[in-house]
């Protein structure tokens, strides 16, 4: 098993800031990928960013590519979400996941296995 838990969402004017945090415990060693998804209501949940803890590799969508990083400390067993340059389309509910069966580009959602609660991001124009 693994947990998860989201912080660091809140609201903020476009151009704005703002960091996500994922605090992961249990089983994650063994999970092939993580990554951050968002879901805005009447729309599919979305890959945003991801790792493959296997090589260390990054990926992101394209919408958020220049404006999104995603990070982890591993002394701290927490991945990050930083955001830049925040537009009102990314409003959305931000989850963190794990997964013991995804593979890069790990952004399908399908693919993971461990979900956090969500964290609400709210951009303002």
């Amino acid at each position: 098993q693994v947990q998860l838990v989201e912080s660091g969402g809140g609201s903020v004017q476009a151009g704005g800031s703002l960091r996500l945090s994922c605090a992961a415990s249990g089983y994650t060693y063994v999970s092939n990928c993580m990554g951050w998804f968002r879901q805005a209501p009447g729309k599919e949940r979305e890959g945003v960013a991801a790792f493959y803890t296997g090589g260390g590799s990054t990926y992101y969508a394209d919408s958020v590519k220049g404006r999104f990083t995603i990070s982890q400390d591993n002394a701290k067993n927490t991945v990050y979400l930083q955001m830049n340059s925040l537009k009102p389309e990314d409003t959305a509910m931000y989850y963190c996941a794990a997964g013991h069966r995804s593979y890069p580009p790990c952004l399908a959602h399908y693919e993971y296995n461990y979900w956090g609660q969500g964290t609400q991001v709210t951009v303002s124009s």
